[in-house]
């Protein structure tokens, strides 16, 4: 038998990585000779770097760079078939890196996520893998373009502030001094989510409140970004407020888009297409996915949904286990999952599933794979 496996992380309980090395454990348990191929995934958010380094054998590069809040800090982003950098937002400048009570989307900065790809292109680097998600920031990604080279000025010329504060003061956006290098580059971004830039959907009124905005803070900065985006238009020629995705990560979708010529695709499709993942699945007997919760929500670009589609090309049956079943709508079966199971064997605690989750992981796995064989052996009957 051919198994797959293919999960995401389980968010604060198990990476992908681990998931997957959980998932082979039960396997093996009854099907030692099993060939098995691992594909730990993840869909543009947190756990991107690790499972692309992971599944295409690259390396994880750290780099001091600017944090959201301006300090010094060292994070890592990931290098797969010598050429391509693999970059998670949240590692830059993500919301677990701000403490509660400093949380405040005028003062953080892209500025870190610049100084990554300039790292990268000194490295000779010319594909970039950009996972959106899990920022802190709401700057539209300007502290991004100033540290590339980009000149984003105010009414006397003087470079804007660090921070949604700086959106406000843009009134001049110049790249002239760009780095030349990033012509010859091409920027894939994965992005999950459709927000544009401003308004009711967009970056500040979704996304601001839970990087510590109050309701006066957003509504000043989506007039900042509307600014912004204006200034864009004017300077760049180019018009990215109504992007679907523009608002992505507090409007770094924009940036993207706008300095960097950046595609914005799903990133389950981006991930899947890297690692050559349908090679392997059409010549498999089985598949086995996950996350840590799975909802009706799962069916739009998640890692489960994405690899189901896939193996449902070639007829190839998907077990998807996960913490949380909640699935309410049969949508995400006839996406091509056949059957969810949750890892949790008794009632317990949040905490205890978290804690034992890749022991659960295990257990379940080895008596799905029990069932199956048991299953086939009457069939064949």
């Amino acid at each position: 038998m051919k198994i797959i496996i293919a999960p995401d992380s389980f968010k604060e309980s198990m990476t992908a990585v681990a998931a997957t090395e959980a998932i082979e454990k039960g396997i093996k348990k009854v099907l030692p000779n099993a060939t098995i191929a691992k594909f730990p995934m993840a869909d543009g958010g947190e756990g991107t770097v690790e499972a692309l380094v992971n599944s295409m054998d690259g390396s994880l590069i750290t780099h001091s760079i600017t944090g959201p809040l301006g300090e010094q800090r060292e994070a890592q982003y990931g290098i797969i078939n010598d050429h391509t950098a693999v970059i998670e937002i949240a590692a830059a400048v993500g919301l677990q890196l701000v403490p509660p009570e400093k949380r405040n989307p005028l003062k953080t900065t892209t500025y870190g996520i610049g100084e990554f790809i300039i790292h990268a292109l000194n490295k000779g680097i010319r594909h970039f893998i950009i996972g959106l998600g899990g920022s802190s920031t709401n700057d539209g990604g300007i502290g991004m373009a100033q540290a590339l080279g980009a000149e984003v000025t105010d009414e006397r010329g003087h470079p804007v502030h660090f921070g949604g504060q700086g959106l406000s003061e843009v009134k001049h956006i110049s790249i002239d001094k760009l780095d030349q290098r990033l012509k010859q580059c091409t920027f894939d971004i994965a992005c999950d989510v459709e927000n544009p830039l401003t308004g009711q959907n967009g970056a500040a009124y979704i996304y601001g409140p839970q990087k510590g905005a109050n309701e006066k803070m957003v509504a000043n900065l989506d007039q900042s970004m509307q600014n912004y985006a204006n200034i864009l238009k004017r300077d760049l020629h180019v018009d990215v407020n109504h992007v679907k995705g523009a608002g992505a990560a507090g409007g770094l979708g924009a940036a993207f888009i706008a300095f960097l010529h950046g595609t914005l695709k799903s990133g389950i499709d981006i991930i899947t297409t890297i690692t050559g993942i349908e090679s392997h699945i059409k010549t498999a007997d089985l598949v086995i996915t996950g996350e840590g919760k799975i909802d009706d929500q799962t069916i739009f670009g998640k890692t489960p949904v994405g690899v189901a589609k896939i193996a449902q090309k070639y007829g190839v049956p998907v077990i998807a286990i996960t913490g949380a079943n909640e699935i309410t709508s049969p949508a995400i079966y006839e996406a091509g999952i056949k059957a969810i199971f949750s890892i949790t064997n008794k009632p317990m605690t949040l905490e205890e599933a978290m804690e034992y989750s890749e022991a659960l992981t295990e257990q379940l796995v080895e008596n799905i794979i029990r069932f199956i064989i048991a299953n086939e052996g009457m069939s064949s009957r």
